[in-house]
């Protein structure tokens, strides 16, 4: 036996049972109607001329029902008389090609022919002007000689800074757009000043260039779009702060301030840009955001298949197994921190070769006189939070919650011959 097995052997985990948390389901049914409504107002459409070209901002990250939304969008500008096209606007995203780019919106759906208009992709940019602070500005040169732009996203927090406008429409104008110079030069200062800059240069591009209306959803806790509006770009800069509050509030999130051990059975860049999302762990890569529970050691046991070896995120964690970083390609992983400036989540966590023993190394180090007693937490990952587990120290907190209620009797985690456990099922 060696010697972490033996520190490990008689460390006990306590015993399991799951639970049902309910979260606000309320969505948009009739999303297109519900656009397309918001579109034809008339201080929305007096802003588009016939024959105008307007370039569509279309991203990269999974937005519920994309290919609706811009769809709907192009449906709306061609019927006023103008000539819609997308241009990709995902900064670094797609390898920072042009040809990437245009394949990262086909995976999401987003095709000419879903779209019914033309996509012009590029990596090219113009420089528009520079911030007091000396950052240049940069726009996708597509968008730079259109009449007119079109910006489509969702407004949710981000995990890595706070502010009063984070992910939303205005980081999709000065990140998105910028393309790879763009992102690289708003993350050039780290993300310390984020909060001021991403406004700064978005006021800038709608201050030289014509920013026509974003399209601006909020997703609920099972991502589902619950909120559309459609925003002139004086309402973008009045209205994506509240806006920005209400998608906090439809946030899933674990209703527990404080534990001793949050294991995650899966990270990946389909998750979140950060394997997992920070909103709902409270680790964050960055000191410069905050929110979430208070967890003494986290364990991140698996990557997920669609983030082909990505595994950005997993230095966020204490402990990991070997099985995930096996299937860790350093070169893709380290690449995500090259490009943020945040390489603490690119580290690789203390690793042990498998799942009981990376769960037993969280209990012995979680800082707790009674092992038993430790409050354990365990999810599949971060978008699935609506069936969870919890240790017996929780039950009591659990049955006064209005929001959760236990599922199942206590029982002991069912770990194999090789000390690993079953995949979980999907319970999103």
């Amino acid at each position: 036996m060696g010697i972490l097995q033996e520190l490990l052997k008689d460390i006990p985990i306590p015993k399991m049972a799951k639970v049902n948390v309910r979260f606000n389901d309320e969505q948009i049914v009739d999303l297109g109607g519900d656009l397309g409504a918001k579109l034809r107002q008339p201080h929305i459409m007096e802003k588009v001329k016939p024959g105008m070209e307007i370039a569509i901002a279309v991203g990269s990250r999974g937005l519920d029902r994309i290919v609706e939304l811009t769809a709907v969008t192009v449906k709306a500008l061609k019927e006023a008389g103008a000539k819609p096209f997308i241009v990709p606007s995902m900064g670094s995203h797609g390898g920072a090609t042009a040809e990437g780019q245009r394949e990262v919106l086909a995976h999401l759906g987003v095709t000419e022919e879903s779209a019914g208009c033309e996509i012009r992709s590029s990596m090219e940019v113009v420089q528009l002007g520079a911030l007091p602070n000396g950052l240049p500005v940069y726009l996708d040169k597509y968008a730079a000689a259109a009449d007119g732009i079109v910006v489509i996203n969702r407004i949710k927090p981000h995990t890595a800074f706070r502010g009063p406008v984070e992910s939303g429409i205005m980081k999709m104008i000065s990140i998105g757009l910028g393309k790879q110079k763009g992102a690289e030069a708003c993350h050039q200062l780290g993300f310390k000043y984020m909060a001021e800059n991403v406004p700064a240069m978005a006021q800038m591009i709608m201050e030289k260039k014509p920013v026509l209306f974003g399209v601006a959803t909020i997703e609920n806790a099972f991502d589902k779009v619950a909120v559309v509006e459609v925003l002139t770009p004086e309402e973008i800069t009045d209205k994506e702060p509240q806006l920005q509050l209400q998608a906090k509030e439809l946030l899933p999130k674990l209703f527990f301030d404080q534990l001793e051990v949050l294991i995650i059975d899966e990270i990946g860049k389909n998750i979140s840009g950060d394997g997992m999302d920070p909103n709902i762990t409270g680790r964050y890569p960055t000191p410069y955001a905050h929110g979430g529970p208070d967890v003494n050691k986290m364990v991140v046991l698996d990557l997920t298949p669609q983030t082909e070896g990505n595994a950005n995120g997993v230095g966020t964690a204490d402990f990991t197994t070997q099985r995930l970083v096996d299937k860790m390609d350093l070169e893709v992983t380290y690449a995500n921190g090259l490009t943020s400036t945040v390489v603490a989540p690119t580290k690789i966590a203390t690793t042990l070769p498998n799942d009981k023993e990376a769960i037993q190394a969280a209990v012995k180090t979680s800082n707790v006189l009674d092992f038993n007693q430790a409050k354990i937490v365990r999810i599949k990952n971060t978008l699935v939070l609506s069936q969870i587990e919890v240790s017996e120290a929780l039950y009591e907190y659990v049955k006064q919650h209005p929001q959760m209620e236990l599922a199942s009797e206590p029982y002991d985690l069912p770990f194999d011959e090789h000390g690993n456990l079953p995949k979980t099922e999907e319970s999103h």
